[in-house]
């Protein structure tokens, strides 16, 4: 072997090594910044309405709950917009530090905030405040993870390498449901006193290990590549929003085509959970099936991302909703038996399918942009479908099945129109498994 090829070789080694690094920072840091975001799901289906609502009728204290949770989506393309400016400009990994602090701290003052028996509504002020800040702080984590997953791999395995960053959504739903599990089985008094509030605390514990983890892994080669380039050309760097809304079809796209996906996903810890409850299941019960079907599904996200490699990224997609809309009616149907085991099942499958939509769609959203613009471009319409997708979807479909005197038709309804858009978007979005990674416009 000639020296030549020796350092290639080597070469060659030391980046597939730092791109496992990078895709397992962007994964762990993913997982605890969603084991926050989606902690505060689960507290608001089984906590925040006796804790923060007390008094009210049961269904509006849920209601009102979800509009709190609301918040945090109503955040997220601000968080997108912020951390994308700036990650754009000056590089991924530093906002994903910041967004990462951020987001710990938030999570962290959630657990101490006083309960309305103490403080009355302002209890509820500082819970949408602290929500605000979650939303802002993982509207920018989503997409500098993403894209040093994405910009760091072989660009035959980009979809798979893209799905580490969403496999941390169903992790992070795992721990925190697990968590809260456990706490939930003490008694009802003790848990809405300080039980619930031990699992937001232990988001410190996580923020030090993930700061850990992600201050060792290097900036994005194609981004640190494109800015050299500007600079020997002395081109004069735009503003990166700018350039995403002056073509703004991507963005519309985007959001129209990941949103079902979101609304399905947060339907699930939330409305679904309190759905089960009521019907008569164990709460304790109910939360470790979620989990249990939560941990399955991580496998089945990266699997769709691992699909998309090879068949496309629409493809995929559009077979897992499609699966979703005829899966609906059945879903409910098993999470009204009160058994257990029929609720597992239920949350399984529902993850299964919904991680073939969910897999590729990292990859789906960042490779339409150029590297200038792209973590703007994804951070945003990333966060936008979250919006429209899940943002009220939770108090939607409670406020839709109070309405009509508890019937699952019209939610189904609601939820299968959402899916429907989201295909057609889908459809007419651009295929982008062999986009050029390396384009800077």
């Amino acid at each position: 072997m000639s020296g030549h090829t020796a350092l290639a070789t080597a070469s060659t080694a030391a980046k597939r090594k730092e791109a496992r690094t990078v895709i397992l920072s962007s994964y762990l840091g993913s997982t605890i910044e969603f084991y926050d975001f989606l902690l505060y799901a689960t507290a608001a289906a089984v906590a925040f309405p006796k804790v923060f609502f007390a008094g009210t009728d049961e269904w509006v204290g849920v209601v009102a709950a979800y509009a709190t949770f609301a918040a945090g989506y109503v955040a997220r393309p601000l968080g997108g917009i912020i951390f994308g400016h700036f990650g754009d400009r000056i590089g991924r990994k530093g906002m994903l530090i910041v967004s990462m602090a951020m987001m710990g701290i938030a999570s962290t003052l959630i657990g101490l905030i006083p309960g309305a028996n103490v403080i009355g509504p302002w209890g509820a002020v500082l819970l949408v405040v602290l929500r605000v800040c979650q939303g802002i702080a993982v509207g920018g984590e989503w997409g500098g993870a993403a894209l040093m997953a994405l910009e760091h791999s072989d660009p035959k395995r980009r979809g798979f390498a893209a799905s580490f960053v969403n496999a941390g959504a169903p992790t992070g739903a795992v721990l925190g449901t697990v968590v809260m599990g456990i706490f939930s089985a003490l008694p009802q008094d003790a848990f809405l006193a300080w039980g619930w509030r031990v699992p937001f605390l232990l988001s410190f514990v996580l923020l030090i290990v993930g700061m850990f983890v992600r201050l060792r892994v290097s900036e994005s080669p194609i981004f640190a590549e494109a800015v050299a380039k500007e600079s020997a050309q002395g081109t004069k760097r735009k503003i990166p929003l700018l350039e995403v809304l002056r073509r703004p079809k991507a963005l519309i796209m985007i959001m129209f085509a990941g949103a079902a996906g979101f609304g399905l996903q947060v339907v699930l810890p939330t409305f679904s959970v309190t759905y089960a409850v009521s019907k008569g299941a164990p709460q304790q019960g109910v939360l470790y099936a979620f989990a249990g079907a939560s941990a399955i599904s991580i496998l089945f996200v990266l699997l769709g991302g691992k699909l998309s490699d090879r068949f496309g990224r629409r493809p995929i997609m559009v077979t897992g909703l499609a699966l979703f809309i005829l899966y609906l009616l059945p879903m409910f149907g098993m999470l009204s038996s009160g058994n257990i085991a029929l609720i597992f099942l239920a949350f399984t499958v529902a993850l299964i399918l919904h991680s073939s939509l969910y897999g590729p769609l990292a990859a789906f959203v960042s490779e339409q942009f150029g590297t200038t613009n792209r973590y703007t471009g994804a951070a945003v319409g990333y966060q936008l479908a979250t919006l429209i997708g899940a943002g009220f979807t939770p108090g939607i479909v409670a406020g839709l099945y109070k309405d009509s005197g508890q019937s699952i038709i019209p939610v189904v309804v609601f939820l299968s129109a959402m899916s429907v858009v989201s295909i057609v978007f889908i459809l007419l979005t651009r295929e982008s498994k062999n986009n050029d990674l390396s384009s800077v416009s």
